[in-house]
């Protein structure tokens, strides 16, 4: 497969994942009044542990599906992941969709910086562009100066700006995982199962027993947050990831919608003008990298 073949398909996998969580980050704000987010990120974690140790059974791995040289590397990608997905989980109970998908959005800068720090890559310096470019655009959605036009409540945001640094965190430890040969299916299934784990000493004083809606609310958010778990990780292990990072920004003008439609959460047109940005962004940086490496590849 050419170079530029596998960033087109790493950058779609992105897309479609955004789209995918933008479905879950809805059906977290719809049950997510009433369930812990912790509660939420065990049973989600758990239904996608099940099925992706179902599949990786199919494939015929047997014991070999718990085979790894890398026990720490998991550790550190659950850890991470775990701490980013509960971060993401409450803001989305307490912010407006399209809001709690912008401040998220300040990972890719996080993620570049990374990248350099602990991957060695070097990005050029159009790439470094596209993203300050499309953390711009978050900034003008989320007017952090402007308290009034915001009106964002200040321990939900700073709750999700946590979340950002060590949701970087683990698509930096996905990233070295993948180098060292590890299956998509393997850093994924440990990652659940970490984060059951991990769950489970968080969740007992706060259990709430769901009702039946809310219960298919959540199997709902575990049977696509898998799928959109499984785009995610095989984007991050074969592309770049200050590459493909940017076109995560798709998902806020999916959130933007949904919130629309739902909870009649309009943007503003202020708003729409950091949207623009944001989407401008991606669609330069896929036009440049697919460009070049169609030349080189």
């Amino acid at each position: 497969m050419s170079a530029a073949a596998v960033r087109r398909r790493a950058i779609l996998c992105v897309l479609a994942a955004s789209s995918a969580f933008a479905v879950v980050a809805a059906l977290i704000k719809a049950v997510g009044a009433g369930i812990p987010a912790v509660e939420v990120a065990l049973l989600r974690s758990l239904l996608m542990a099940v099925i992706i140790y179902a599949m990786m059974r199919r494939q015929g791995l047997g014991r070999g599906i718990w085979r790894t040289k890398r026990p720490w590397g998991h550790v550190q990608r659950s850890l991470t992941g775990f701490a980013g997905m509960v971060a993401a989980y409450y803001g989305y109970s307490h912010l407006p969709l399209a809001a709690n998908t912008a401040l998220g959005f300040a990972m890719p800068l996080v993620l570049t910086l990374l990248s350099v720090a602990f991957l060695g890559e070097r990005p050029e310096v159009p790439r470094i562009v596209a993203v300050f470019a499309g953390l711009a655009g978050v900034m003008i959605m989320v007017r952090p100066w402007d308290a009034t036009a915001s009106g964002l409540p200040l321990f939900p945001v700073l709750v999700v700006l946590a979340g950002v640094i060590a949701w970087a965190g683990a698509m930096i430890s996905i990233r070295r995982l993948g180098a060292m040969g590890e299956s998509n299916e393997a850093i994924i299934l440990y990652y659940s199962v970490g984060s059951v784990l991990l769950a489970t000493g968080f969740v007992v004083p706060v259990w709430v027993t769901p009702s039946a809606w809310q219960l298919a609310g959540l199997v709902g958010i575990g049977l696509i947050s898998t799928l959109a778990q499984i785009l995610m990780t095989n984007a991050y292990r074969t592309g770049e990831a200050t590459l493909i990072a940017p076109f995560e920004y798709g998902s806020i003008l999916y959130t933007s919608i949904i919130g629309m439609v739902v909870w009649g959460e309009f943007p503003d047109a202020t708003s729409w003008l950091g949207i623009a940005v944001i989407i401008a962004s991606g669609l330069y940086m896929w036009h440049r990298e697919t460009r070049a490496g169609a030349k080189t590849g």
